[in-house]
């Protein structure tokens, strides 16, 4: 005699009982599937800006090595020319331009900028995130104030004024002594310093005897080290291509590179093409340099602070 078994009821789910999530699989975790994954019209986007960014510099590279006929005519020339070399040698010996006098100024200028900005920053920052102090608030308030106000509108005259009276036009320290301080680098250094030097280490540390000078040298500015390396950057590429203010305190025997670019562009009746864009080409090269060097540390710190 044969007994039939059953079924065993399925359970069903209580209500408001959410499922486990579903494992991914080892295979798809280590070749990131299941994370998320580009279609084509994503890639032909992202090809699309790659394109888009590059092409400004490529087209640069076509006019600094050929001659201004072949860079004005009709078709323009869309390949490179033999004519770079010639071009740089000439761009940088020209007497009126001062190119290489012009580096070696900017050089010079940004140089102890940006040191100076990371610097007080650096300090700014963590006096205002860690420190408490009377009229802290009031500071910082004046602190980004002066962020909302346009130095090249409201604070140019005046300045001019200040330097006229100090006898410093035509000198670089005219150039120098109005950017030495940032709003922005402060308020940046503080937020990192909020966020990355907990109020825990800093107590600790005193406990153990250290110093406000030591606290800043041994435990922020290690923290604060890809926050550093983005404020210089932006700093020396904001000095490095500042036009108006060293336009109005120097002179074309003292320039700038950007001053110095300005006299390879005068001519009588048209611009030579061709010498602009190869001293753009120069002027250029410095900030390449730093993006080649510095490229892993601007990247980690623009996401580390982004996820902060």
């Amino acid at each position: 005699m044969s007994t039939a078994t059953a079924p065993r009821p399925v359970q069903a789910d209580a209500p408001g009982q959410a499922k486990p999530p579903r494992r991914k699989k080892r295979r798809e975790v280590e070749s990131g599937e299941g994370v998320y994954a580009p279609t084509v019209l994503t890639r032909l986007g992202l090809l699309a800006v790659a394109a888009l960014s590059i092409f400004p510099l490529y087209w640069m590279i076509v006019i600094a090595s050929t001659t201004t006929s072949n860079a004005a005519g009709f078709p323009p020339a869309l390949l490179p020319g033999p004519n770079l070399l010639e071009n740089l040698q000439q761009a940088l010996t020209d007497p009126e331009a001062n190119l290489l006098l012009g580096l070696r100024n900017s050089m010079i200028i940004t140089g102890i900028v940006t040191f100076s900005v990371v610097l007080i920053s650096t300090l700014g920052g963590f006096a205002f995130a860690k420190l408490k102090f009377r009229g802290s608030k009031f500071l910082m308030g004046t602190v980004l104030f002066s962020m909302m106000v346009p130095l090249q509108q409201l604070g140019i005259v005046p300045l001019y004024i200040v330097m006229v009276e100090l006898q410093w036009l035509d000198t670089l320290q005219a150039v120098i002594l109005p950017f030495l301080i940032n709003g922005f680098g402060i308020f940046m250094m503080r937020q990192y310093v909020e966020q990355a030097v907990p109020d825990e280490i800093i107590e600790a540390a005193r406990i153990d005897g250290a110093s406000t000078l030591g606290i800043w040298w041994r435990i922020v500015l290690p923290a604060l080290r890809p926050a550093m390396v983005v404020l210089a950057l932006l700093t020396f590429m904001l000095n490095w291509n500042e036009f108006l203010w060293p336009f109005m305190v120097l002179s074309g025997e003292n320039p700038t590179i950007q001053l110095a670019i300005r006299q390879l562009s005068t001519a009588t009746w048209s611009a030579d093409l061709s010498m602009i864009f190869t001293g753009t080409l120069i002027s250029i090269i410095p900030i390449a340099i730093l993006f080649v060097v510095f490229g892993r540390q601007i990247v980690s710190g623009i996401m580390e602070g982004s996820s902060k």
